[in-house]
């Protein structure tokens, strides 16, 4: 709301100013220079987010791989954010290719002969993202709306162009804005320092980007316990507890994820994340109080034994293989007989 509110300010004050502008400097015939630089600074701020955004689609960390725990999530319970955010991240191959586009725009926005293609591909990415963010409700509409005004401000000028050439098919005239600078080669100096820049901020967005990525991305370590675990034997104090819904106590599963995501599935179904911590081969849990002895009989079974909210408790479960969903393991499909929906 803060944001919402500053930015009503802006636009008020933006149009005051306007306005005692336009009538105390109304003698000047043209901005030409100033026009040039300010589409440099527009054009300079709108590579710069499309690199960073494009980057971290082009290299999957914006969007990761859906979580294990998702994967037990009911289809209804997610909410719109969350479904794009998922479907989008199932498919690191689309992901990237919608990076690339990005990318490709924000690169070509670094040099001067190619900003005008930079700036379609731009509006074209950016009016997608755009759209997304509204009819999924992704708190970033403000941004991706300036992003938007940003690119249709820089085309501004090469609509008449763009209409004789796409439209009446006729060929586009020439167009040249007004240089930076007096001298030529200030120029030419200003010309190449934009594209070392592009360079150079396309190198940070890759870097954090591919930080990101191997930190919390798909890229990520796996811990030892990764997985999701299926709980066949619980008892609480010596009492074997029956796999029961509406038994409060008692665990449906256990998932462990990177970055040390634990989450517990109750027998009622819902999902309750958990700060938890492995150390010395044992699990210790603030929310439930946990500190519960891990034991491997093998790769698939997991045997936990301590005390679980002061109360002596073992848990025995088993790896379920979540590869075998159906959401991981239909893959492609050049022939298909018929339509694949589950």
């Amino acid at each position: 709301m803060a944001i919402w509110i500053y930015l009503f300010l802006m636009v008020a004050v933006a149009l005051v100013v306007a306005a005692l502008w336009s009538i105390l400097d109304r003698r000047r015939p043209d901005y030409a220079r100033l026009w040039s630089w300010t589409a440099l600074l527009l054009r300079l701020a709108l590579g710069g987010q499309m690199l960073f955004y494009g980057f971290a689609k082009l290299i999957p960390s914006q969007m990761g791989p859906p979580p294990l725990a998702a994967l037990l999530e009911p289809f209804g319970d997610f909410s719109p954010a969350s479904m794009l955010w998922l479907q989008v991240g199932s498919s690191p191959v689309y992901e990237m290719l919608l990076g690339s586009v990005e990318v490709l725009g924000g690169l070509l926005l670094f040099w001067t002969r190619t900003a005008t293609l930079g700036a379609i591909i731009s509006l074209i990415a950016v009016v997608q993202v755009f759209i997304l963010n509204m009819t999924f409700d992704i708190p970033v509409k403000i941004l991706s709306f300036h992003l938007v005004v940003l690119s249709l401000i820089l085309l501004a000028p090469h609509v008449r162009n763009l209409l004789e050439l796409f439209v009446f098919g006729q060929a586009a005239k020439p167009l040249t804005p007004t240089a930076l600078f007096r001298r030529a080669g200030f120029n030419r100096w200003a010309a190449g320092l934009q594209v070392v820049l592009g360079v150079w901020v396309a190198i940070g967005a890759a870097q954090i980007s591919w930080t990101g990525y191997q930190e919390y991305g798909a890229g990520a370590p796996k811990p030892e316990l990764y997985g999701i675990w299926s709980v066949q034997d619980f008892r609480v104090d010596g009492t074997l507890l029956p796999p029961l819904t509406t038994d409060e106590k008692r665990w449906q599963r256990i998932v462990f994820d990177t970055g040390g995501a634990t989450t517990l599935q109750m027998m009622d179904g819902a999902l309750v994340p958990v700060p938890a911590d492995i150390a010395d081969e044992t699990l210790q849990m603030q929310q439930p109080l946990a500190s519960l002895v891990i034991e491997r009989p093998d790769d698939d079974t997991l045997v936990l034994s301590g005390e679980l909210d002061a109360t002596p408790t073992s848990i025995v479960a088993h790896r379920m293989d979540h590869d075998a969903l159906t959401l991981r393991s239909r893959g492609f499909n050049w022939v298909q007989e018929a339509p694949y929906f589950r």
